[in-house]
Order: structure tokens, then C-alpha cells, then sequence
């Protein structure tokens, strides 16, 4: 089974190492110590905590067949002439966007606003580090 040490386990959540150790004193994580003597949390844990943070969608009318949403703020608007590139920081993760430059116009696309970077892939790649067995 995979465990996190408290560092990476906040990180992974977007969260500060007290409150990973919060969760855990109020038995929302369970925490254990490693061969090293460091506290770890189980990855499973940590993969149901993840998705309870993440909340429900948007509470509009709208269905969407698309699940991969990513709310942030934008950190970057670069227009020159028919294209536009937007770049929105949501959490840890750098989402980049190309779309005419007319869209970004008509979405009001400015450095500081919210937006949310909608995706639908039939393709998406998946890496994990490398372990020694």
C-alpha cells in the first residue's frame, strides 16, 4: 500500500502540514509511522479526502458530459492577432488554453479573474514515478 509523509500528503490536498495533522488528531486520516520513523498517511485516504475537497460542480442547470474541471485564477492573457493563449493557475496545476482571440475578448479573460478550464479528452496520459522493488 502507498503512503505519503505529512509534507507531501498537504501538498497533494493543497493544504498546510497542520492541517493534515488536524484531520488526523480528529480521526478524519489515519497516520502511522514508516521503517524511517516518519508519520505517513495512506494513499488510499488521501485519494477519498482529495475527492471530498473537491466539492460538488457547479450548482447551475447545466449537465456536462465533461468531469476534468479546473477552477483558478488567471495568471496570463497573451492576444496577437486571430489567437489568444490564457493561462490559469488552479492549485498546483498550470492549465494553458489557445482559442480565438475573439473568445477571450467576449469572456472578459483578464490577469486576476476566475475562470474555470473545462476538458474532455479520449486521450489522457497518465505517469507515476518509478519504485524499486
Amino acid at each position: 500500500m502507498t503512503h505519503f509523509r505529512i509534507r507531501e500528503a498537504a501538498s497533494l490536498l493543497g493544504v498546510s502540514d497542520d492541517t493534515v495533522r488536524r484531520w488526523a488528531a480528529d480521526g478524519i486520516l489515519t497516520v502511522s509511522v514508516d521503517a524511517s520513523g516518519h508519520q505517513v498517511v495512506p494513499g488510499a485516504e488521501l485519494a477519498e479526502r482529495a475527492q471530498s475537497l473537491a466539492g460538488e460542480p457547479d450548482p447551475d442547470d447545466m449537465l456536462r458530459s465533461a468531469r476534468n474541471r479546473f477552477v483558478g485564477l488567471v495568471t496570463a492573457v497573451h492576444i496577437d492577432g486571430l489567437m489568444a493563449q490564457i493561462e490559469l493557475q488552479s492549485g498546483p496545476h498550470r492549465v494553458v488554453s489557445l482559442m480565438s482571440a475573439e473568445a477571450a475578448r467576449e469572456l472578459d479573460l483578464e490577469v486576476g479573474s476566475k475562470a474555470t478550464a473545462v476538458t474532455k479528452a479520449t486521450m489522457m496520459i497518465i505517469e507515476t514515478e518509478r519504485t524499486s522493488s
